[in-house]
């Protein structure tokens, strides 16, 4: 990717948001949600937290637009700013046409409203999930004050596995761990795990947030995840991940179901010990969960 300063060339149109190396972001990795076919339609969302520094020296985003509310007290944010993708957005069009279909807001003071700074050019707004999103921000903050990012969109494996898999938080994350090497080291902490709610609602997005106070990546059965991280890279790589080990999974399951072997649990350990984290300890016991499940 190019660096922040290539962007910044005096006198020339870089000098626009459009051109920063956030849009650029937001674009690139939109278009590889709806490559890989977990945002189809307008499913899923994007919020990308950025600093008042990284914003001001573009000079198109100081005057405001228009103020749009927001049904959720998000004073806890007051005066942060966000590029967040559109309300009914797909996300296939995002890469083209990224000043209509996202939008940089800044968050009013009093919480119940957002100032647009840069597109929605069309009078689009954010997307519906917003207050989700900042009642996720809120509470990963708390967590890490690095927290950035947080992505909605629907894995075709992981969502298949809502329908098949006991929706129990530690069935759930040992049959992911055990699936691959890679899924302990980026997710120890496991996988959060909600009750079916009805989307787009203020109470899904605060027992959402609830969960973030203990995962970075929650699953909503039959819907789709909610995950959260210090960068775009990062919150991807996390469902990739996630994703990847329900994949395989998947594959076991259609290649009979039968499992001849398995990471162990004291694989599990060697790989916390290896890689220097604290998996949830709560998940690193009992039977084997991988041949329970498939039996």
């Amino acid at each position: 990717m190019n660096s922040r300063n290539d962007f910044l060339k005096p006198g020339s149109d870089k000098e626009t948001f459009v051109n920063s190396p956030y849009v650029t972001e937001m674009r690139k990795i939109t278009n590889e949600l709806y490559r890989h076919g977990w945002d189809e339609r307008n499913g899923g969302n994007v919020s990308y937290r950025l600093t008042e520094a990284e914003v001001s020296a573009y000079s198109d985003v100081h005057q405001v637009l228009r103020n749009i509310p927001i049904d959720f007290d998000a004073s806890a944010l007051k005066g942060t700013y966000f590029l967040v993708t559109g309300t009914g957005r797909y996300f296939k069009n995002v890469i083209d046409f990224p000043e209509r279909d996202t939008g940089l807001v800044k968050i009013s003071d009093d919480g119940h409203s957002a100032d647009l700074l840069w597109g929605f050019n069309d009078g689009g707004q954010p997307t519906s999930e917003f207050p989700s999103h900042l009642m996720t921000h809120i509470q990963r903050l708390k967590q890490d004050p690095d927290q950035r990012v947080v992505m909605h969109c629907h894995p075709t494996n992981l969502i298949a596995m809502s329908f098949t898999v006991p929706q129990d938080e530690k069935t759930f994350s040992r049959i992911l761990w055990k699936m691959q090497a890679e899924s302990i080291v980026v997710f120890p902490e496991g996988l959060g795990i909600l009750p079916y709610m009805t989307p787009g609602t203020n109470e899904i997005g605060q027992a959402t947030a609830d969960k973030m106070a203990d995962f970075r990546v929650v699953m909503w059965p039959h819907h789709g995840i909610f995950a959260a991280g210090d960068s775009i890279d990062e919150t991807y790589g996390l469902i990739e991940t996630v994703e990847k080990a329900a994949q395989i999974y998947t594959t076991i399951q259609a290649q009979g179901g039968e499992c001849l072997a398995e990471i162990s649990d004291a694989d599990l350990v060697k790989l916390a010990k290896r890689f220097d984290l604290t998996p949830n300890p709560e998940f690193m016991d009992g039977k084997s969960m991988i041949r329970e499940t498939v039996k």
